[in-house]
């Protein structure tokens, strides 16, 4: 198999193996990093039904990943999907009524970030082995409430790293809070900011871009990399799930080979619904591709419009994973449709940093046909959540309840009775409180523990153990800064002065 090489959305001249890309995260233009091709792979479902989320794996990372070797990749694997997840299966799938959930919360934080983060620790240390760097890898991200969790988790005392996280005060569920300020590790550190999610994202980026900030970390022999979804080595383990989904499907009876699904995905920074397109890219038979948003909307309006406006309210909701208005990933699927032209990609990006706005060009939104898009408001995600416990007995966080009132709103449209998968992204006890309102609007609880255990007695549904455990556990961090003091509190915490 030839190499495959990655390209910048912003410089196609800069060309990277799979390995520096992971290294990088993103790329020193500010761009993303994406494979210069699909990469040619012949999906054989037929056996793939018999095969095991980590023998999958290794038939997509090999693909896309061509640097790294049998034996890496394998070990990497072996790693990252093991007893820390509740089922071996990593990604069962459950059937319920006409639509299947792709359950992706079964891992050590019970959020589908687990999927990607869980390997992202492995693949990262070997690619600084095989690139010879010899730097401590500073792994710098932002949060919307899930990756910060899963990547402190995958990383913690990991030799020669460190990991920041930057989350939004006020923009998370008080589990999401509490499990990443409980979180071990003597390299791990996460810090509450002061606005929303896209201005602590966005002040990330600005970071990796400091040439200064750049310089001072390699004096003292560091770089950074990412752990958001802008690193394609977060990226391309989600395709994973989407290739094992529809074996599953198969081997459960679902549907037989070559038969089409749709897809729905809850969507903030587009990361999730890429790699589904990125599946179908490689052979999934994916019909559409359904991009279920909250009332942060952005992306609903886009898909409609080819229009992409961040000017409006941010609203903080009920699924503050996806209280987004700037979609980084976005970028990823804009520099495909123009052609993977360079010029396009940075008029558009450079009109978003100007004037919070670009208009892709008639002939990109042609090519956009996969997509279907629309959202669901704060009613009809607890409605979603009531009507699918009512009818089956099954409980929805109000995520996977986004996309839900979505996939329901595209049938009763288009009348598509094409098997739908709808992806479920996190366990129900990761926002107690919502789940419980949804159920019974009289409830009242004192604590959030006590929320835990409300859930449990209108449901029944077994408590993760990550959760049962987690108030057990000691605060060990609590800093809080401004947006405009983040730079000085990465120097502060690497000891750069």
């Amino acid at each position: 198999m030839s190499q495959l090489l990655y390209k910048s959305t912003r410089n196609d001249k800069n060309l990277v193996t799979a390995s520096q890309a992971i290294l990088q995260g993103l790329a020193e233009d500010g761009g993303l990093y994406v494979p210069v091709k699909q990469p040619a792979i012949t999906l054989d479902f037929d056996l793939l039904q018999h095969a095991t989320y980590q023998e999958v794996a290794y038939e997509i990372l090999a693909a896309y990943y061509t640097d790294f070797t049998e034996e890496e990749l394998k070990a990497c694997i072996t790693n990252a999907y093991n007893e820390k997840f509740e089922t071996p299966l990593i990604a069962p799938l459950k059937t319920v009524g006409s639509d299947s959930y792709l359950e992706l919360f079964h891992g050590p934080t019970i959020a589908f970030k687990d999927l990607a983060l869980s390997i992202l620790p492995h693949l990262m240390t070997t690619a600084a082995k095989k690139n010879a760097v010899e730097n401590e890898l500073v792994i710098l991200t932002a949060t919307s409430g899930d990756t910060g969790k899963a990547a402190m988790e995958g990383f913690a005392d990991v030799p020669h790293t460190k990991i920041i996280v930057f989350y939004p005060k006020d923009g998370v569920s008080k589990i999401q809070e509490r499990q990443m300020r409980t979180q071990r590790g003597d390299n791990t550190y996460v810090v509450s900011v002061e606005g929303n999610f896209d201005d602590a994202q966005s002040k990330v980026k600005e970071l990796f871009n400091d040439q200064q900030l750049r310089k001072e970390l390699l004096s003292q022999n560091k770089q950074f990399s990412s752990a958001n979804s802008i690193n394609i080595g977060r990226l391309i383990p989600q395709v994973v799930y989407y290739v094992y989904t529809y074996a599953q499907l198969m081997k459960q009876d679902e549907i037989k080979n070559g038969e089409f699904i749709n897809v729905t995905v809850p969507t903030g920074n587009f990361g999730n619904i890429l790699a589904a397109h990125y599946a179908k890219a490689i052979g999934v038979p994916i019909n559409k591709l359904i991009c279920a948003s909250n009332t942060n909307n952005v992306l609903t309006d886009f898909f409609a419009t080819g229009t992409y406006d961040r000017n409006r309210p941010f609203f903080v909701t009920s699924s503050p994973s996806m209280d987004i208005l700037i979609s980084c990933n976005l970028e990823r699927l804009l520099f495909e449709i123009s052609g993977d032209n360079v010029q396009t990609l940075q008029q558009l990006m450079a009109a978003l940093s100007d004037q919070g706005k670009y208009d892709i060009l008639p002939e990109m939104r042609e090519k956009l046909g996969e997509f279907y898009a629309d959202f669901a408001s704060f009613e009809q995600t607890n409605d979603a959540i009531a009507q699918e416990f009512d009818r089956h007995g099954y409980v929805l966080d109000p995520h996977t309840a986004v996309a839900k009132a979505v996939s329901d709103r595209y049938k009763e449209e288009t009348g598509d009775q094409t098997k739908m998968v709808i992806v479920s992204t996190a366990s129900p006890y990761k926002f107690p409180q919502v789940v419980a309102h949804a159920l019974d609007d009289t409830a009242t609880a004192e604590s959030e523990f006590d929320w835990i255990t409300l859930v449990f007695e209108q449901t029944n549904l077994s408590v993760p153990k990550a959760v049962s455990d987690l108030y057990r556990l000691p605060i060990r961090h609590e800093r809080e800064v401004a947006i405009q003091s983040m730079r000085d509190c990465v120097k502060e915490i690497l000891v750069i002065d």
